[in-house]
């Protein structure tokens, strides 16, 4: 890795990836159990974060393949910050579903983050690659 990298909390976008990643197995996993749900679309945070998981072990693992996997990363957090919007479709009923409305905000949230984060890394290591040559 390199030593001048983009990291948020002191940690690179790869760690903060395998990390959100095992937050949303963990999540889709703990409002499953907290809520009683028999369905498995309670179970969605949990899926979209294995693949995160995934490719940010897989980069860590891998570092010249950095490059794919890392926006395969990106590419799954605006799907999670687009997944979340859905709790914009229904505003009279907010909340009625007390735990799939909280999973979709949470969704909302932590993607928009999570990807407004991998777009800056991306940013440091163009200006980055840019100030090299």
């Amino acid at each position: 890795m390199q030593e001048n990298e983009f990291k948020v909390f002191n940690l690179e976008m790869e760690r903060i990836s395998v990390f959100y990643g095992l937050f949303l197995i963990a999540w889709g996993v703990i409002i499953s159990f907290v809520s009683q749900s028999d369905s498995i679309t309670s179970y969605i945070p949990s899926f979209l974060g294995l693949p995160i998981l995934l490719f940010g072990y897989l980069t860590l693992r891998f570092p010249e393949k950095k490059k794919i996997f890392m926006h395969i990363v990106v590419l799954l957090g605006i799907i999670i910050f687009l997944g979340g919007l859905d709790i914009f479709r229904n505003l009279s009923t907010l909340f009625d579903s007390f735990w799939a409305d909280l999973s979709k905000l949470m969704l909302l949230i932590t993607g928009l983050i999570f990807s407004y984060w991998n777009i800056k890394s991306f940013i440091f290591v163009r200006k980055n690659r840019n100030l090299e040559n």
